[in-house]
């Protein structure tokens, strides 16, 4: 069992470590401000999530179990409030091209993905600590989720986005 999961972590790992790549990268070419703002963001947050898990890994492999002094902590993504944030300071925003598409859709997948592997990851434990510290990775990532599809509306049609994210009537009000 314990392979099984120094494994699971290894995989973890590295995925964490190409999305992030994938956001600098996305981060660096994109001419569109929002683009820019969410990649440097989502990127840093993978760095984050990476030297934990790296902790995880090194202190597992060394103790064989899920190491007692690891405190349960992963920074929140605050992804949504710089994505409101920069719409609204941003009066001329260059808009997004194909590419700026292209990688939020590689990323939403991404995003999915990591959703579906912490979640296995949780529900395979039986230790509290590593199930909850697994489920949070899970709502952090449903976060970059759903931070991702909101951009991909704002990119596809910025005005079903401001109806959604404004609370706007249609009357008006």
């Amino acid at each position: 069992m314990n392979n099984d999961r120094i494994s699971a972590l290894e995989i973890a790992l590295n995925n964490e470590m190409k999305e992030r790549e994938f956001y600098l990268k996305h981060f660096e070419r994109t001419s569109n401000v929002l683009g820019k703002a969410m990649f440097l963001q989502i990127a840093n947050e993978e760095l984050e999530h990476y030297e934990r898990l790296k902790q995880l890994h090194e202190k597992w492999q060394k103790e064989e179990k899920w190491p007692e002094d690891l405190p349960l902590q992963v920074a929140g993504s605050n992804l949504k409030t710089i994505m409101q944030e920069v719409i609204a300071e941003t009066q001329n925003m260059q808009p997004g091209d194909v590419d700026d598409l292209e990688a939020l859709r590689t990323a939403i997948d991404f995003e999915a993905a990591g959703v579906k592997f912490y979640a296995k990851l949780r529900d395979d434990s039986s230790d509290e600590q590593e199930n909850a510290f697994f489920d949070l990775l899970v709502k952090i990532e449903n976060e970059h989720l759903q931070s991702l599809i909101d951009s991909e509306t704002f990119f596809v049609d910025p005005a079903q986005w401001y109806q959604q994210n404004e609370r706007s009537g249609l009357d008006g009000a």
